[in-house]
């Protein structure tokens, strides 16, 4: 019951307000543009008349491009201070953003929407790798190297590298 009556009461306003516009819009153009009266005028005198009008148009478009002219100036300078004081606050700070673990699962229900709810196991689609042979291909590798390292070790390493390279020399 309330609502309607506010609602009733916004209407009575809105409409008084529509009559009020209207009457200052006559009031206005009553004052600015009077009724002109051309009857039993000689065509001298319409001409001289049509003249005073063409004069009054031009003053009023003078006056109006002087306020256009003013108004994008000024829409303008706003925008340019405003780019100053966005300048002047500095650069946005960004927030210290958490990690936060999720799964495939939840990446693809928030991607597909609740209607496809697909388990993916992604280490299923892995290739097996037997641990044997990786073991024995490094053990290999690892004694080579070992070897390598004693037999260079010491004088008598030192030695054979030494005479290596007086035999190429020569």
């Amino acid at each position: 019951m309330l609502k309607s009556l506010m609602i009733a009461k916004a209407k009575e306003e809105l409409e008084q307000e529509i009559v009020e516009k209207d009457e200052q819009k006559a009031k206005y153009l009553d004052e600015k543009a009077p009724p002109i009266q051309t009857s039993g005028l000689s065509s001298a005198e319409l001409r001289t008349l049509c003249e005073e009008l063409h004069a009054r148009i031009d003053v009023v478009d003078e006056e109006r491009y002087d306020i256009e002219a003013k108004v994008l100036h000024n829409t303008r300078e706003i925008k340019d201070l405003n780019i100053k004081v966005l300048d002047l606050r500095g650069k946005f700070k960004r927030p210290n953003l958490r990690r936060v673990r999720v799964s495939a699962d939840a990446i693809l229900c928030s991607l597909l929407g609740s209607k496809h709810k697909v388990s993916l196991d992604l280490r299923a689609n892995l290739k097996s790798v037997k641990k044997e042979d990786t073991e024995k291909e490094k053990t290999v590798e690892v004694s080579d190297w070992r070897k390598n390292v004693e037999a260079m070790s010491g004088m008598e390493g030192r030695k054979k590298m030494f005479d290596a390279a007086k035999g190429q020399n020569q």
